[in-house]
C-alpha cells in the first residue's frame, strides 16, 4: 500500500494505492490518523480509487480509522469505492456505517 495525504478546504484526503491488507499498512494508517487528530484535522476522506485489492484486515483498518475519528469528534468517509469493495460493504452491512462518494467535490462539501 502507498499512501499520500493532501488537503482540500478543511478536509484531508488520503489517497491509497495498491493492496490494503494489514500488517505494516495498519500501523501506517493508524499513525497517520492519530497524527491528523493531534493536528486538529478530523475530517478525513479515504480515496480508494487506486486500491486493487482489500482483504478483511484491510477493511478492519478502515473501521479502526473510522472509530478512532468518531471517538475524537471527527469522521471518515470513503471516495471512489470499487464495485467489489462496495459489495463487501453491503454484505457486511458496513454500507450503513461508511458514507461513500463517487465525486471528490461532493465528498469535501459533505463536511461543510
Amino acid at each position: 500500500m502507498k499512501l499520500r495525504s493532501r488537503e482540500s478546504e478543511k478536509t484531508v484526503i488520503l489517497d491509497i494505492t495498491g493492496k490494503l491488507m494489514g500488517g505494516a499498512d495498519a500501523d501506517e494508517f493508524r499513525d497517520i490518523v492519530h497524527k491528523l487528530i493531534e493536528d486538529g484535522k478530523k475530517n478525513i476522506i479515504v480515496n480508494l480509487s487506486g486500491v486493487r485489492w482489500m482483504n478483511s484486515t484491510g477493511m478492519g483498518i478502515l473501521i479502526t480509522g473510522y472509530t478512532t475519528l468518531r471517538r475524537n469528534k471527527g469522521d471518515l468517509k470513503l471516495l471512489n469505492v470499487s464495485n467489489k469493495i462496495q459489495s463487501i460493504l453491503y454484505v457486511t452491512k458496513l454500507n450503513l456505517i461508511f458514507e461513500c462518494f463517487d465525486d471528490e467535490e461532493k465528498a469535501v462539501a459533505s463536511y461543510r
